[in-house]
């Protein structure tokens, strides 16, 4: 039977005095959630903005003027994941970064690493307010590569729908229409409320499209710069709230959680993931949300990238 061991990092913010210790904080989170077994790792939404503490202090609350410093970073975050990825042998999803997408136009970014260190990426496409309104981050563009995405990895077809994006449901069943069969979702929420938009959205997509969605979230209380301020929330894995049946009898939770952490327990959360689960209740399931979904039309669709 195909299986997927990940791991969903609930992560906790930073402040660095140098890179070299963002650098060997990050090696050591990443080494940790391997030594669980995990073959594919997921970090948070923006948990990247911890770097904020290596610019200069009159930019920590400036979150205009922060968009276009942070991009010296950037080459740097993507040859220590990608050397981490090739380290460890895994697949790896980078906490999401503001990154620079053209001239003066800035995008949430996560970017997705192959065990030979290459990468992909899924942009955001619906923005917050304060993405839009306050930091002047626009969602990814749909007719280019900032569109929507189902990845091709060795150990299955994997979307991302990076926090915001979990709360709108054509998205996910764009790319489970294309092959989708796990959705990770990265996230950020400030508080309880964004938390609670987000899980439920990121159960409602696994039970729609009868798919596992991961959810990993940045955990924060950060005074010192307005770009974070606070982060909540839990690490969690949904399945679809099926019995199954014949040989995926019992086999996915009632409540639709496989597992889940302590609300804002820092750490990584490890599970399997039997696919063969999810793929016999998409098609003899109690109830076939994924074929009956596909009744009516939809506006989008997603391309499959090999990684």
């Amino acid at each position: 039977m195909p299986t997927l061991t990940l791991a969903a990092a609930a992560y906790p913010c930073q402040q660095y005095a140098h890179w070299d210790d963002y650098e060997a904080h990050l090696s050591a989170f990443v080494a940790a959630g391997v030594a669980g077994g995990a073959q594919l790792l997921v970090l948070p939404e923006y948990a990247s903005l911890e770097l904020v503490s290596l610019l200069p202090r009159a930019l920590w609350d400036d979150v205009r003027a922060q968009l276009p410093a942070m991009q010296a970073f950037l080459p740097g975050l993507l040859d220590l994941h990608s050397r981490l990825a090739r380290q460890h042998g895994i697949y790896l999803v980078a906490a999401s970064y503001p990154a620079e997408a053209a001239a003066g136009r800035y995008v949430n970014r996560a970017y997705f690493f192959a065990p030979d260190g290459r990468f992909k990426f899924q942009d955001k496409l619906m923005m917050t307010r304060f993405e839009a309104e306050e930091w002047g981050v626009e969602g990814g563009d749909l007719s280019g590569d900032g569109g929507l995405h189902v990845f091709e990895t060795e150990l299955g077809r994997v979307g991302i729908n990076i926090c915001y994006d979990s709360e709108f449901p054509v998205l996910a069943q764009a790319q489970a229409r294309a092959g989708m069969e796990v959705l990770l979702v990265p996230s950020f929420t400030g508080s309880p409320h964004g938390y609670t938009r987000v899980r439920v959205g990121s159960m409602a997509r696994a039970l729609e499209n009868q798919i596992y969605a991961v959810h990993a979230p940045f955990l924060a209380d950060a005074g010192w710069t307005y770009a974070i301020e606070t982060a909540v929330g839990s690490a969690a894995i949904y399945a679809p709230a099926d019995p199954g049946s014949g040989k995926t009898a019992s086999g996915l939770p009632a409540d639709g959680v496989l597992a889940q952490s302590g609300m804002n327990a820092p750490g990584w959360l490890t599970h399997t993931l039997d696919l063969d689960l999810t793929c016999e209740v998409r098609r003899d399931g109690h109830v076939l949300n994924a074929r009956d979904g596909g009744r009516f039309p939809s506006v989008l669709s997603a391309d499959v990238v090999k990684l």
